[in-house]
C-alpha cells in the first residue's frame, strides 16, 4: 500500500502539486494530466525519487524520506526514455548491476539475467550493446532491470510515449501480464482503459479519481 497524506511538492516560489492525500492499493492505476500539470512529479514521489515539500509519502509503513533505500526495493520505477535508465553498454551487464546489492552468488546472477531475458525474447542479446538495441528492446529491458529486483510495484512514466506502434503493443503487453501492483503515467489512454482507478491531475490537484469508465471521459472533457 502507498500512501500519501497531505503532500505538497514545490520549487521555491512554484507549486507543482498540492493537497494531494491518497491510498493506492489497486493492481492498476493509472495517471493522467496534461502537461506540466504534475502527473509525472506525483509518480517519482511514490518510490522517493522525489520527496514531499509537506507531508509524507509512505509505503507499506516506510516513510520515503527516511527510508528511501527500502522503500526503492519496493517499488521500481520505469522512465520514459530507456536511454536515461539503461546504465552499462551490455545488456547482461546492465542487468547485473541492479542485482549487486543482493551480493548474489554468480550463477544465481546469471539464472536470473537468462530467465529474465527469456521472459521477454531477449535471450540472444545477453551480450549485445545495450544502446544498439531497438527502441521496443531498450524499453523491455528498462522493464527487466527493474523486475530483476522483484519489487512488489513499478511505476511507469510514459512507458509507450516513444515507440512505434508494434512496440508501442508490445510493451503494453507485458504491462498487462505483470504480477505486481502497476501505477502508470501515460497520454495513451487506451494503455489505461482496463485499469481498476485512474487519477486526473490538473494543476498540481486531483481533480478526478474514479474507475475508467468515468474518468477518462472526464479527463477527454477536461482537455477539450
Amino acid at each position: 500500500m502507498i500512501e500519501l497524506q497531505n503532500v505538497a511538492l514545490r520549487y521555491g516560489k512554484q507549486s507543482v502539486l498540492e493537497d494531494i492525500s491518497l491510498s493506492l492499493g489497486e493492481r492498476r492505476i493509472g495517471i493522467v494530466g496534461a502537461n506540466g500539470s504534475g502527473k509525472s512529479t506525483l509518480a517519482r514521489l511514490l518510490n522517493g525519487l522525489l520527496l514531499p515539500s509537506e507531508g509524507t509519502v509512505r509505503v507499506d509503513g516506510m516513510d520515503t524520506a527516511k527510508d528511501g533505500r527500502k522503500v526503492r526495493a519496493k517499488v521500481g520505477f520505469v522512465f520514459q526514455n530507456p536511454d536515461n535508465q539503461i546504465v552499462f553498454p551490455v545488456v547482461e551487464e546492465d542487468l547485473a548491476f541492479g542485482l549487486k546489492p543482493l551480493k548474489l552468488p554468480k550463477d544465481d546472477v546469471s539464472r536470473r539475467i537468462d530467465a529474465m531475458l527469456a521472459r521477454y525474447d531477449l535471450g540472444a542479446y545477453r551480450t549485445h550493446p545495450s544502446h544498439q538495441l531497438s527502441g521496443g528492446q531498450k524499453q523491455l529491458l528498462a522493464i527487466c532491470g527493474v523486475l530483476i529486483m522483484e519489487p512488489a510495484c513499478i511505476v511507469f512514466d510514459e512507458p509507450t510515449t516513444l515507440l512505434d506502434l508494434r512496440n508501442r503493443n508490445r510493451v503494453a503487453q507485458a504491462i498487462a501480464e505483470l504480477d505486481q501492483q502497476v501505477i502508470t503515467v501515460s497520454h495513451d489512454l487506451d494503455l489505461l482503459a482496463d485499469y481498476d482507478r485512474i487519477l486526473v491531475i490538473d494543476q498540481g490537484r486531483v481533480v478526478c479519481d474514479d474507475v475508467p469508465q468515468k474518468a477518462l471521459p472526464f479527463y477527454v472533457d477536461l482537455m477539450s
